[in-house]
């Protein structure tokens, strides 16, 4: 099998939509799911990260059993609008190649919409990969789009979180690749992450 790039947004996506995960407490995550949008009670102010790798979710839910991560949502969003946060972010740290000094990457991390930061991938023992997986955060006028306009569908997938932790605890590693959502190497040229990839 070919190596991965360090670098790289792997997802599932459709024509038009690109899958990303976060994770609620249930009384966040379960009315999204019923009413196809975040509940009021949902903080816009806040700066709110998704990610397209499963696994690497279940690494931050604890396979959903992390206090106020139980409820993991697959959130079917534009592509379009997932490729606008793209063109609009910046590192959230500092990059010589990429930035004249660290001013000039603190004022465009201050008037940037969304950030993106590379964390190691996951196994599915969830232990880290020597490549690295998307997280982008979203913020002010990202936050509002990506509530507002970019959701397509929002769905519950904390069963099937916990169906692949059971097959890895049972030490049926076939069985638990089976059922990951199909995740391939997204379509982003160097437009998309010529100022996002190390």
């Amino acid at each position: 099998m070919s190596e991965q790039p360090t670098h790289q947004i792997r997802a599932a996506y459709t024509a038009s939509t690109v899958t990303v995960y976060q994770a609620y407490a249930p009384r966040l995550g379960l009315p999204a799911v019923r009413d196809g949008r975040f509940p009021a009670s949902w903080k816009r102010d806040r700066m709110t990260w998704i990610k397209p790798s499963f696994l690497w979710m279940m690494y931050r839910c604890g396979w959903a059993v992390k206090e106020d991560q139980e409820t993991v949502l697959a959130v079917e969003i534009a592509r379009e609008g997932f490729e606008w946060a793209l063109r609009n972010a910046c590192l959230t740290h500092y990059d010589a190649e990429r930035h004249a000094d660290h001013a000039e990457w603190k004022r465009r991390l201050r008037q940037s919409p969304a950030r993106v930061q590379w964390d190691p991938e996951r196994d599915l023992h969830l232990r880290p990969l020597p490549h690295r997986s998307l997280q982008l955060g979203l913020a002010g006028e990202a936050t509002r789009r990506y509530a507002d306009e970019w959701i397509v569908s929002l769905t519950d997938v904390t069963p099937l979180a916990h169906r692949v932790h059971a097959a890895v605890r049972d030490g049926d590693l076939a069985a638990a690749r089976g059922l990951l959502p199909p995740e391939r190497p997204y379509p982003a040229g160097a437009e998309l992450l010529a100022h996002l990839a190390p």
